[in-house]
């Protein structure tokens, strides 16, 4: 990565072709900037004709779209890595675990070194500081969990599929889960919440929700179950993720890049794309308001986008397009990857400034529709006829346009992509796996906790009360001469031998402070944005 202070090597392509300067003007930014890489203009490379992207503009959103196969995925690993040199954190998806090499350096190679001197690249292998997550730990990688309570009844809903109906009265589920004092852990809460609610013990508490049907509940239980035997269990839970862990830098000052690894959840789809959700609204929800910065907070890569947007409800949609509007005055940034750009809905494509526009294949009317719709978000330009050169488009070369530091658009520039610095494969699983034992993150989130939630509460209140102890017979009195017998003191059963934390948590002591303490979580828990839990 070079400095603006920095001179590439001369280009005498470049002197020769105006064209290609004149778009470079437009990339001239006095300060710090992210490299993409050179101008492509009448075919070949201009080394001297740098294409840029402001740091203090990447919390303005942006997208990375291509077909498979066009570098989108090495564009990302580009982009972090820069970002983390410059003391940004970034979270990413690894959806088919390929940029775990980024903690290792990449390795030097004819192509490598031809890439570097096309885009004026002083390319040094680098490794970068990684911390790997998995979803509940399916995977290698620290466990991530969020609690039902704090994921929410909209992001649940999204997850299970659920219609508008279906979807409200799992809301009032929460609601009731909140007033009763039931903590929302796990989903054997909420599916025992539900069950209760559906039981002829529960019928009174559920006649006064009002709004849930007997049947809706039935139909939300059978999906939650669904969800459960489909594995999703294990991501909800605790040790709940704090939004500070993915706020860090690493000793020497570059931003810790947290990647979310997803390849295990391939087949399921809907349920990581919702979880990577969460982690948005979570961020929105605890970060204070900062304005604009010289360089962003956190930067999130939300790889296959699609999979968030497909078949949402209207009032999800207006939600994802208020966060990813709002989240912009809190620092962060976003871009989504996708295939294409329409499988972004238009409010919130309207919102990405920062395009990369990977190579568009047209075979079916429907390619054809979406590259025209394609183009038609580009900025004017005579260098280039778009919608042939998105057709044109190598690997690792892409359509760019960013904004300017002024807020403007920049020209567009097809561009030629720096090689990234890390390894372009996986990381050695072994090497990974160790990496994950020495997080000092594996300490605090590792070890999943079972506490005392709706689950257990609604267990001792079904469960048969335990028969009165027969009335205590008086002794009868004895002759005066000989002395009455030594009463004998009933002897209690041993308690298991499950250590000092088992009796704490049997004893009545700590169940009235639960008690308590879960009655004080449902006052003070709101709702924010997405449903999420929000504390005042």
């Amino acid at each position: 990565m070079t400095t603006p202070d920095e001179q590439a090597p001369a280009d005498p392509g470049t002197a020769a072709d105006p064209v290609a300067g004149a778009i470079a003007a437009g990339y001239d930014f006095p300060g710090p900037a992210l490299e993409f890489g050179s101008v492509v203009h009448g075919g070949v490379p201009h080394p001297t004709a740098q294409v840029r992207v402001p740091l203090s503009m990447m919390n303005r959103h942006g997208l990375i779209a291509g077909a498979t196969g066009t570098g989108k995925t090495k564009t990302l690993q580009l982009l972090a890595e820069q970002l983390s040199a410059q003391g940004v954190p970034v979270v990413l998806a690894d959806v088919k675990g390929d940029l775990s090499g980024l903690a290792r350096p990449g390795e030097a190679g004819e192509r490598v070194t031809r890439r570097a001197a096309d885009t004026a690249d002083d390319w040094t292998p680098t490794g970068f500081p990684v911390e790997y997550l998995a979803l509940g730990g399916l995977g290698t990688g620290v466990p991530l969990r969020a609690t039902v309570t704090s994921f929410g009844p909209q992001l649940l809903s999204k997850v299970m599929d659920l219609n508008a109906t279906q979807a409200s009265s799992l809301g009032l589920v929460f609601h009731h889960a909140d007033a009763a004092g039931l903590p929302l852990l796990d989903l054997k809460d909420l599916r025992a919440v539900i069950s209760w609610l559906t039981s002829d013990a529960g019928k009174a508490d559920l006649e006064q929700l009002g709004g849930l049907s007997r049947a809706t509940a039935g139909v939300i239980l059978r999906e939650l179950v669904t969800l459960e035997d489909g594995g999703g269990d294990v991501f909800f839970g605790e040790p709940e993720w704090e939004t500070s862990d993915l706020l860090r830098t690493a000793p020497d000052g570059r931003g810790v890049i947290t990647a979310v690894e997803l390849s295990e959840l391939q087949d399921r789809p809907r349920l990581f794309s919702t979880f990577l959700m969460w982690l948005l609204a979570d961020l929105f929800e605890e970060l204070p308001e900062v304005g604009d910065l010289d360089r962003p907070k956190l930067v999130f890569f939300f790889d296959e986008a699609h999979l968030l947007f497909t078949g949402a409800s209207n009032a999800f949609l207006e939600t994802v397009t208020q966060t990813v509007r709002l989240i912009r005055s809190k620092g962060v940034g976003i871009f989504f990857v996708t295939q294409n750009p329409t499988d972004v809905p238009t409010p919130v494509l309207g919102q990405l400034g920062n395009r990369v526009q990977h190579a568009l294949r047209s075979f079916t009317p429907e390619d054809a529709d979406a590259l025209k719709k394609t183009v038609r978000t580009y900025p004017k330009t005579d260098a280039y006829d778009i919608a042939e050169t998105l057709g044109a488009l190598g690997t690792g070369e892409a359509v760019i346009t960013v904004l300017s530091e002024r807020g403007a658009p920049t020209p567009v520039a097809w561009t030629m992509l720096r090689a990234p610095r890390s390894a372009m494969a996986p990381l050695d699983p072994a090497a990974q796996q160790q990496a994950v034992a020495a997080s000092p993150l594996q300490a605090r989130y590792g070890t999943p906790l079972d506490r005392d939630s709706a689950y257990e509460r609604l267990a001792a209140r079904m469960a048969p009360p335990e028969p009165a102890p027969a009335p205590r017979r008086a002794p009868e009195r004895e002759p005066a001469d000989e002395p009455a017998p030594r009463a004998r003191r009933r002897r209690e059963p041993e308690p298991a031998d499950d250590g000092v934390l088992g009796q704490v948590l049997r004893s009545s002591a700590f169940r009235s402070f639960a008690r308590s303490a879960a009655s004080a979580l449902g006052r003070e828990v709101t709702r924010g944005i997405f449903g999420t839990r929000r504390r005042r």
